[in-house]
């Protein structure tokens, strides 16, 4: 008797281990937990649909929670799409917050378009944020020059909110910048002379606003502003004397071409004046043989050779006592 209750005992503790464990992987497996805080929250969701999750590999809880903080905000969505989106790598709950607050804020924006624009790669809900409460962007210091040559560093905040519509595949706030930054350059360099540009800084607002820089771009310009406005360097005096520097380097090198051009033609003429010279020197030389040739064919005669001779003696006399008399009118 003794030994029958003893297995009985052991039997009914095996019974309560394997029950507990079932129900452990039970529980472990059904969010049964979930189901119940998801009944009461008003959201009608079956314990297969949980169970189909699980086996889809997707958490309930992501899924349910967002879900249930729709239905609560008045927003109709279905675990389909919810999950849908999940398992295409959205964050479903970022999806939420954003729809919850565009209606909140009366701003039109379906789940499709809410969930494309979070598959896109942007923060959905700080869209929404935007476009309830706009941005300021700050551009860093854009330098242009006036007509005038002087330039102008001016540095402009740019009022901005975001564009649902064109969110996906919108240009983003670097587009924006590099735009505003064309049309501050564009406008200064318009103007006649910087101090124009000073005395109406709203100008540069006016007319880069009247361009239409958010067109493409994932926002919508309400307002640009010029926040600081400095006078930089005189661009186009550096200009001026870097060209004058230019000019004079661009002088001197041709005048130094021509001064090496006189030098090698002097060169050349006075090699050829000692060309000219060795000839004259050459041709002096042959006069001796010529006259001794002369003497012995008998074409001159002796007195004809002293004649010459002293001929030769007065033209030198008379050069000698020239040179002696004075400088000629040449010389001095």
């Amino acid at each position: 008797m003794n030994e029958f209750m003893l297995d009985g005992f052991y039997g009914i503790i095996i019974f309560a281990v394997i029950a507990i464990v079932l129900i452990s992987i039970f529980l472990r497996f059904v969010p049964v937990g979930l189901w119940v805080t998801a009944y009461f929250s008003g959201v009608k969701v079956g314990i297969g649909t949980l169970i189909g999750m699980r086996l889809r590999q997707v958490s309930p809880h992501a899924i349910i929670r967002p879900l249930i903080k729709a239905t609560k905000a008045g927003i109709t969505l279905s675990t389909n799409e919810l999950e849908a989106h999940h398992l295409a790598g959205g964050n479903v709950n970022a999806v939420i917050d954003a729809l919850i607050a565009s209606y909140r804020a009366d701003i039109d924006l379906e789940f499709e378009k809410a969930a494309a624009i979070d598959l896109a790669g942007r923060n959905v809900f700080e869209a929404v944020q935007f476009s309830v409460n706009p941005k300021v962007i700050v551009t860093p210091d854009i330098a242009a020059v006036a007509k005038d040559g002087i330039e102008i560093v001016a540095k402009a905040k740019v009022t901005v909110r975001a564009n649902i519509e064109r969110l996906v595949g919108g240009a983003g706030e670097d587009t924006i910048i590099a735009r505003v930054g064309e049309g501050v350059v564009t406008t200064v360099g318009s103007a006649d002379k910087h101090s124009d540009v000073l005395e109406n800084p709203d100008m540069i607002s006016k007319t880069v606003l009247s361009k239409g820089l958010d067109s493409g771009t994932a926002f919508e310009i309400l307002s640009i502003d010029i926040a600081d406005i400095d006078v930089g360097r005189n661009i186009g005096a550096k200009l001026q004397t870097e060209q004058a520097e230019a000019d004079k380097n661009i002088a001197q090198a041709k005048a130094e071409e021509r001064r090496s051009m006189a030098i090698a033609q002097e060169q050349e003429m006075r090699a050829e004046t000692q060309k000219m010279r060795a000839k004259v020197v050459e041709s002096e030389a042959k006069v001796p043989l010529a006259m001794a040739e002369a003497l012995r064919n008998g074409t001159i005669g002796v007195m004809d050779y002293y004649k010459m001779q002293n001929i030769n003696a007065d033209t030198d006399m008379r050069s000698s006592i020239s040179n002696q008399a004075g400088p000629t009118d040449e010389e001095e």
